[in-house]
């Protein structure tokens, strides 16, 4: 319990860091950074878990969707930056979380999972949720007329879903903290050529030190989160 719930709480400041530290600094340099310490964290797992042996055994069926599930991530978060550079985070991040319902439905149809009435009721239930905290009154002071965080937001989360789609293909045979390893890096290597290709590396030098410590300490509660939770797993299966 105490590994779990340090995982939600370091999900949770991921999003609250990283919106102070793309203020000033452009979201997709910003994500770059952050990837590069979220890879650390990723293989750092590996290593925990001895698993990096697995690396000789992967097929190449699931690493083709390994790398797709990579891309996925990457287009997901690169996404949800510059949402959250644009719009309000109170509504950006219940977007980017309704994923879990496309996710539903999606596994629905290439997994063949039932639909109970009960996770029918939830799934409505969080639809709902959703849009109400989208809707809420605006704040008179904020800017109500660039809406490019919307669209941002929602091809966030249908990337989000995607991710956890071809994840569920890909680690099939594979240690999933292996995965994650490998898909992380695939997401590294999307960050930064979208960087280089945008001509923003010139960018970096000029990044402020207190924003730049932000999004360092985003990519260390996104790896701190994965650590707790991955650590509460294994603890639960021991205890089972």
């Amino acid at each position: 319990m105490l590994y779990a719930t340090g995982s939600a709480f370091f999900a949770g400041i991921t999003s609250i860091l990283a919106k102070c530290g793309i203020s000033k600094t452009d979201s997709d340099v910003a994500t770059a950074i952050r990837t590069v310490v979220v890879l650390v964290f990723s293989w750092i797992l590996v290593l925990l878990t001895g698993t990096i042996s697995g690396i000789t055994e992967i097929s190449e069926k699931t690493l083709l969707f390994l790398v797709l599930s990579g891309i996925a991530t990457g287009a997901s978060w690169l996404c949800y930056f510059k949402a959250l550079q644009n719009g309000n985070m109170n509504k950006v991040v219940p977007i980017d979380k309704s994923s879990t319902i496309l996710t539903i439905l999606l596994a629905c149809i290439f997994f063949h999972e039932g639909l109970s009435l009960v996770k029918i009721v939830f799934v409505c239930l969080l639809g709902l949720g959703t849009m109400l905290m989208i809707n809420r009154k605006e704040d008179v002071k904020s800017n109500s007329s660039d809406k490019s965080w919307l669209i941002y937001a929602i091809l966030s989360a249908v990337f989000a879903s995607l991710t956890s789609i071809l994840g569920k293909i890909g680690i099939s045979g594979i240690d999933s903290n292996l995965g994650t390893a490998i898909r992380t890096s695939v997401v590294l290597v999307m960050a930064w050529l979208m960087v280089f290709v945008k001509n923003k590396q010139s960018e970096i030098k000029s990044i402020d030190i207190k924003e730049l410590l932000f999004i360092v300490l985003s990519g260390f509660a996104t790896g701190a989160s994965w650590l707790c939770f991955y650590r509460a797993l294994l603890l639960k299966s021991e205890r089972s």
